[in-house]
């Protein structure tokens, strides 16, 4: 979950003790290799306790569960389970049951979108940009505040979209430092060798870069929002500036001690942790 949150808070930061296992419950799951089972939408996934916490938290990759370990719901959950229904449960209550998750379909998209903008924001863009980034961050503040029924009626992908636009300006406005990169915007990439591809202040936002190889690359103010990392090399990648790169898509990633990341995300456990003169070393061994 991230650990990330606005102003130095903790708003965007997942709080599952306040939550009331919502993303365990609301979203619908197919078998596949991120989820063991299938789980229709509204059903509590068999893992989830009464006490609304995960009976295999500690061995979800091993029991067939990876997906669950890189969901972020950015602070939607408990903000929905403690403020929009004031801390009443949808087992207590099972009539506000389906209320309540659609609703946290709505809310996590907001949430999300707050944290773009923080990032946004911290990139430290021209002060008009910044007026209007401030301007979207405190009306998907307000919105996120409204009551059950308002929240079911708004457009948020229109929203979204309206946002969208600043944080893409902002995006590249921080590329072109670099001088801008390829435009890889909603690449297919899955798979691909990336090694020896320029991706510094590259455009990957979007791309799907599922098992792609980018050990060693240089991503410095490369634009990853919204890009797939599931099961990524970035072994020895260096991540430190890029632009937008959240916690959820480290984790679906595959790295090591060499991989260089942003100092507000801490290095995955599951990450490899071979020390790095045993690495360096067997790399000798294969060359000769």
């Amino acid at each position: 979950m991230s650990e990330e949150g606005r102003s130095g808070g903790d708003e965007l930061r997942a709080d599952c003790a306040r939550c009331f296992g919502l993303c365990c419950v609301a979203p619908a799951f197919a078998a596949s290799a991120d989820f063991a089972l299938d789980k229709p939408a509204g059903q509590p996934c068999r893992n989830l306790r009464a006490d609304f916490g995960c009976a295999v938290h500690a061995e979800l990759r091993e029991r067939g569960f990876p997906g669950c370990t890189v969901f972020d719901c950015f602070g939607a959950g408990q903000r929905v389970a403690q403020v929009t229904f004031g801390g009443r449960d949808w087992r207590a209550e099972p009539r506000s049951a389906q209320q309540m998750f659609d609703v946290f379909a709505v809310m996590r998209q907001l949430h999300e979108l707050l944290w773009y903008l923080t990032e946004a924001l911290g990139l430290r863009p021209p002060a008009t940009l910044r007026a209007e980034l401030a301007a979207a961050l405190a009306e998907t503040e307000r919105l996120a505040g409204g009551d059950p029924e308002t929240l079911l009626a708004l457009d948020v992908d229109a929203h979204r979209a309206t946002v969208n636009v600043l944080l893409t300006r902002t995006a590249d406005l921080a590329r072109a430092r670099d001088g801008g990169g390829v435009d890889l915007r909603g690449a297919a990439l899955v798979g691909r060798d990336l090694r020896r591809t320029g991706l510094r202040g590259a455009n990957l936002r979007g791309a799907l870069l599922v098992g792609a190889d980018l050990r060693g690359a240089d991503l410095a103010r490369a634009d990853l929002t919204g890009a797939d990392l599931r099961g990524a090399d970035v072994r020895g990648a260096d991540l430190s500036d890029a632009l937008f790169l959240h916690r959820s898509q480290v984790d679906a990633a595959r790295g090591d001690l060499r991989t260089r990341l942003p100092g507000r995300i801490t290095r995955p456990a599951h990450w490899s942790h071979l020390p790095l003169a045993a690495v360096r070393g067997s790399r000798r061994g294969r060359r000769r």
